[in-house]
């Protein structure tokens, strides 16, 4: 059998917008180099993802040079967005964790508020290797995460995800599938492994860079929203709940800390170390 490769690659600027496939990706301690290192607050500070808005699946986010972005959304003008300057910090919530973060400028505020009607700001993480801690019980002093859900990367692969369309293709809501990989929001996609094969991995290597393999990932009602559409069905939750719960946790895909740094590229080859 042919050795698994890394088929492609997905950076999110902002949190719970759409991001970009890049061909090579700079790997960090705290996760790809410019992945969501910017997230929407609502008036309190609390995050604003897809959950709560799920037309944000239509707004669109480029990395620039320097980390600044490029924000387009229907019925809006594009907006540039510079890095703020480094000045005071404001807390906002990202689940149970309060992390200080930089307020973009206004003209940020009122282009989501114009969006998504409602009163929110977008914030920038500043300093990643120190502002927010991941779950000790998942990974080692100073380990840190961006303003993803909880771990620096998402892994994912072709051949769980066939299977995962094969048991939609028997269920109730077969009509929803097949379903693209854009509704699990992955990092990195490997080709060429058995299917569900991720539950007994502990440590893999992508390219020359590895990563530990630290906890599945429970799904939530985002991946019931179409990412091109904003419209919102059963699968896969429905599915995954009959084939794919593990205790509370409904799962596709694996959590992975970087025990290592370097760039990881499309065709990379993919080991799995333990």
């Amino acid at each position: 059998m042919p050795m698994p490769v890394l088929q492609s690659i997905h950076l999110y600027p902002v949190k719970s917008i759409a991001g970009s496939g890049p061909g090579e990706a700079v790997v960090e301690p705290w996760g790809l180099a410019g992945d969501r290192r910017w997230l929407l607050v609502d008036a309190e500070g609390r995050q604003l993802t897809q959950r709560q808005q799920r037309t944000l699946a239509l707004a669109r986010a480029e990395e620039l040079p320097g980390g600044g972005l490029g924000l387009t959304a229907p019925g809006r003008e594009p907006l540039t967005v510079a890095v703020p300057a480094s000045g005071e910090t404001v807390p906002v919530e990202v689940w149970k964790d309060e992390v200080e973060a930089v307020p973009a400028g206004p003209e940020a505020a009122e282009w989501f508020r114009g969006y998504l009607g409602i009163e929110c700001r977008l914030v920038y993480l500043d300093a990643p290797e120190r502002r927010r801690p991941i779950d000790p019980a998942y990974s080692e002093p100073g380990d840190t995460v961006s303003f993803a859900d909880g771990y620096p990367l998402l892994l994912t692969t072709t051949a769980s995800l066939n299977a995962l369309n094969s048991l939609i293709a028997q269920g109730d809501h077969a009509d929803e599938g097949p379903l693209p990989m854009d509704r699990f929001r992955p990092n990195v996609v490997v080709d060429g492994t058995a299917p569900w094969a991720e539950d007994d991995w502990h440590r893999v290597r992508i390219g020359a860079v590895e990563f530990e393999v630290v906890k599945p990932c429970s799904r939530c009602v985002v991946t019931t929203s179409d990412q091109h559409t904003a419209e919102r069905g059963k699968e896969p939750l429905r599915t995954l709940a009959r084939h794919r719960r593990f205790g509370d946790g409904l799962i596709f895909g694996q959590n992975l800390i970087p025990r290592g740094v370097g760039t990881i590229r499309i065709g990379d080859p993919f080991e799995i170390l333990g």
